[in-house]
């Protein structure tokens, strides 16, 4: 049956993977018969099989499972159980209360979590695709590499083909979700994965009004998403001091250039000064001319000759 046996052999069958897990979870040893030798098939196969088929739901119309249950045990202790067995010519319920039910292992904390082998590939962003949901994988495993998945019903863990574990995420709750470790990208792009505009906008209000300012006027952008742009803004923080960083924006709000290349340009230039600038002198009203028209043509209409 290939949900036990993937492949038979006669030496090293191979077992499937969720089927290995269950055994080794409940505690029992799989034996698997023989290529090609049906007679090894155990007895319960021909004898129990049928004879539950035969006397139990021979004439019984289909009910709900908790009630097909409730029945079952009833005719385990009734009937089944009473009967004399045709090898072991004993009751099998005297047997199981005299011999077996002490020699069984108590059951484990936590019923087996039935889960889902496949194999991925590593996709050019860094991401697997499992059950329309994407997980993250280390960078060490490389674009384009194989790698199985075991997706239970609350965690999807990564192995290499050797069975080697990678990782373990907390499984998608819907289609479309990505998961994403920190650790496994790149420190210098962890920053833009994790920012948010709340974040951002307080970290600039903690730095200054002007960086403030600043970040408010790049996330108000109404055609496109400038969060990243702010974030990094922001981050300048860590290569200058918060003072220059505020007199950066500072300035650059004065010139009217509230932009990220403009405050580093200040930075990298060393011009900012954490005093303000006085204010530019107001510039005279534009005129097409020096001179008015009535000062240059006024004799013509009886005035002055201009000079």
């Amino acid at each position: 049956m290939k949900a036990a046996i993937v492949k038979a052999c006669f030496d090293d069958p191979v077992v499937q993977p969720a089927y290995r897990e269950c055994a080794e979870h409940y505690g029992f040893l799989i034996a698997p018969c023989r290529p090609a030798t049906p007679q090894h098939k155990g007895k319960v196969e021909q004898g129990g099989v049928h004879y539950v088929k035969r006397n139990f739901l021979g004439g019984r119309t289909p009910t709900t499972l908790s009630q097909a249950n409730q029945a079952a045990l009833i005719w385990c202790n009734t009937t089944a159980g009473l009967r004399i067995h045709g090898t072991t010519r004993e009751k099998p319920l005297e047997r199981f209360q005299q011999t077996e039910r002490a020699r069984l292992k108590p059951l484990p904390a936590a019923p087996y979590d039935l889960a889902v082998w496949k194999e991925v590939t590593v996709g050019t962003d860094g991401y697997i695709t499992f059950d329309n949901a994407y997980y993250s994988v280390p960078g060490r495993c490389g674009r384009g590499a194989k790698l199985r998945v075991r997706g239970g019903a609350q965690f999807i863990t990564l192995y290499t083909l050797a069975h080697e574990p990678v990782c373990t995420h907390d499984r998608a709750q819907q289609a479309g979700a990505r998961s994403t470790h920190p650790d496994h990208r790149p420190p210098d792009k962890v920053p833009g994965l994790t920012v948010n505009r709340e974040a951002c906008q307080a970290t600039a209000s903690a730095i200054g009004p002007a960086t403030s300012a600043v970040v408010t006027t790049l996330l108000a952008d109404p055609a496109v998403d400038r969060l990243r742009t702010a974030g990094r803004l922001v981050r300048l923080g860590e290569r200058y001091d918060a003072a220059s960083l505020e007199a950066a924006c500072a300035r650059a709000l004065q010139f009217a250039e509230p932009t990220y290349a403009t405050v580093k340009r200040i930075l990298v230039g060393g011009v900012a000064d954490p005093t303000p600038a006085p204010p530019l002198a107001a510039s005279p009203p534009a005129r097409t001319f020096a001179r008015s028209a009535a000062e240059l043509l006024g004799h013509l209409f009886g005035g002055a000759p201009c000079n």
